[in-house]
């Protein structure tokens, strides 16, 4: 019986890593060794920054909610709790879009929450 070798299976493995490694610069794009690292590298910072990016979104909703509230006599938080305790379940993202686009219905939810303190 014939002995079955892995080169079928091993070029495609490297192929898919340097594809992966195509724009990289230098032996990054040519070398499967140097390419292989780069790619586990830039894979473990496109992860963080999935992660970060949620988080710089909720602080720009929280900062624009924050400053749509403040001329209105209340804070973040208060407004938040206010929210909450009126019934009222809204996220941060269409609450600062609210904030930007519709000043009247976003004013209208502060005097909702206010009342409910």
């Amino acid at each position: 019986m014939a002995r079955i070798k892995g080169a079928m299976m091993t070029r495609k493995r490297r192929n898919k890593v340097l594809k992966l490694a195509k724009s990289y610069w230098g032996s990054k794009s040519t070398h499967f060794k140097m390419a292989k690292q780069a790619v586990m590298k830039s894979g473990t910072y496109a992860y963080v920054g999935r992660k970060l990016k949620k988080r710089d979104f909720r602080r720009l909703w929280i900062s624009r909610i924050s400053a749509a509230v403040a001329p209105m006599g209340i804070n973040y938080s208060r407004f938040m709790y206010g929210l909450k305790k009126a019934g009222i379940e809204m996220n941060r993202k269409t609450l600062s879009e609210m904030a930007i686009n519709d000043s009247a219905a976003f004013a209208a939810l502060v005097e909702t929450a206010k009342k409910a303190l």
